[in-house]
C-alpha cells in the first residue's frame, strides 16, 4: 500500500475557487508541456505523466504534449498549444511560470494550471506543495534507520524550492535526534542537474565515504544515480515526487510522495466535468497531497515501531502540534 491520498480525497484541495468554466468531454482539448528531464524521469516530469494518463484511460479524451529539451521552448510550446485550440494546458514545474504567465494573458479564455508555481491570473490553477512537511517524515525515516548517525541529502539544482526539502529533511532527522548530522549536496546551478545521474552517482558515493548511510535525492533523473550507487554500496536511499520504492527493491527505504499526478488528473478531469475553476491550492499533509511511500518493495525495511513513530509525527503536523519550518518562508533553514 501506498501512504498517501486516493484521487476522491484529493478533490478537497483548498482553492480560492472562482466561478467554475463549463465545459464538456467532447470541448475540451487537453495538452501537457513537460519540463527538462522529459515524461519518463522517474520522478517529477513522470507523476504528471501518470495523472494525465490516468485522465485519458478513464475517459478516452486524447491530450497533446510537448517535451521541453531547452529553456528557450518553454514558451514557444505554451503558446503554440494554445494557438491550436487547446484547453486546457498543464505547464509543469516552476521553471515554466513566467513563460505561461505570459502566453495565459495573451490567451484570457484559455485555461491553464501551472504545477509547483504561482501565476496569479483569472484564466490559471497554480498548485503548490508543502514539500517541508513530506521531507521531514522521511527525515525521520532515515535517522530512525540509520545506524552511523549520519545521513545525506542529495538535491538538484541549487534554488529556494528545493532547499525547502532539505531544511524539511533535516528537522525531521533531528526531531529523531539532535545529534544526527545531515550532509548535503546541490547538483548544480543550471537546469542540467535534473538529469545528471554520474553526478549523482558522484556525489552519493562521496557521502557513503564520509559514513553516511542513508541519502534522501530530491533532484528528478539525477537522483537514479543516487539510488544505483546506494545499491552497489549496500546503503539506502530515499526517493522523490513519485513511488521510486521499485527502482531499487531493499535499497530504497522510502520515497516522498508529491502528488503531481492528482494535480494533473485533476486540471483535465476537472475541465472534463466542467469544475475547473483558476485559484491557488496548496497541498500538504493534511490534504494528503504529500507523504511517504510503503508497499511491497520495503515493507519489510521500515519497522513497526518507525511507522508507528512517523505516523503519530504526521498526526501532529496535520493538527498544528508540530510546525515545520518553511525555508522559501525566509530563505533560511532556522528551526
Amino acid at each position: 500500500m501506498v501512504r498517501t491520498l486516493t484521487a476522491a480525497a484529493a478533490a478537497l484541495l483548498v482553492s480560492t475557487s472562482l466561478a467554475a468554466t463549463a465545459a464538456v468531454a467532447d470541448d475540451i482539448k487537453p495538452a501537457v508541456v513537460f519540463d527538462m528531464g522529459g515524461k519518463f524521469d522517474k520522478s517529477f516530469n513522470e507523476g504528471v505523466f501518470n495523472g494525465v494518463e490516468k485522465f485519458k484511460k478513464e475517459t478516452g479524451v486524447s491530450y497533446r504534449e510537448f517535451e521541453v529539451t531547452n529553456e528557450t521552448q518553454r514558451e514557444q510550446a505554451l503558446r503554440r498549444m494554445a494557438q491550436r485550440g487547446a484547453d486546457p494546458i498543464i505547464g509543469v514545474g516552476f521553471a515554466q511560470a513566467p513563460a505561461l504567465e505570459k502566453v495565459a494573458k495573451e490567451f484570457p479564455d484559455t485555461r491553464f494550471t501551472i504545477i509547483d508555481s504561482v501565476v496569479d491570473l483569472p484564466n490559471v490553477r497554480s498548485v503548490v506543495f508543502k514539500e517541508h512537511e513530506g521531507s521531514f517524515l522521511v527525515g525521520m525515516i532515515a535517522a530512525l534507520k540509520s545506524e552511523s548517525g549520519k545521513v545525506g541529502f542529495v538535491g538538484g539544482m541549487d534554488i529556494p524550492l528545493i532547499r525547502k526539502f532539505a531544511c524539511g529533511y533535516e528537522q525531521g532527522a533531528k526531531h529523531v535526534s539532535g545529534n544526527t548530522e545531515v550532509l548535503q549536496n546541490m547538483t548544480g546551478t543550471t537546469p542540467a542537474a535534473w538529469n545528471d545521474p554520474t553526478r549523482g552517482s558522484e556525489l552519493a558515493k562521496s557521502q557513503f565515504d564520509r559514513g553516511v548511510d542513508v541519502i534522501y535525492a530530491a533532484a528528478g533523473g539525477t537522483g537514479v544515480g543516487v539510488y544505483q550507487t546506494a545499491k552497489d554500496s549496500g546503503k539506502f536511499a530515499i526517493g522523490v515526487d513519485s513511488n521510486q520504492n521499485h527502482l531499487q527493491p531493499g535499497t530504497m527505504l522510502t520515497s516522498m510522495l508529491k502528488r503531481v499526478d492528482v494535480a494533473a488528473y485533476k486540471a483535465f478531469k476537472d475541465a472534463h466535468d466542467g469544475s475547473w475553476a483558476p485559484g491557488i491550492q496548496v497541498l500538504g499533509l493534511a490534504e494528503e497531497g504529500v507523504g511517504w511511500a510503503l508497499d511491497e518493495y520495503n515493507k519489510d525495511l521500515v519497522s513497526a515501531d518507525m511507522m508507528a513513530k512517523v505516523e503519530a509525527a504526521a498526526a501532529d503536523i496535520v493538527s498544528g502540534k508540530l510546525s515545520v519550518h518553511d525555508y522559501m518562508s525566509d530563505n533560511s533553514c532556522s528551526y
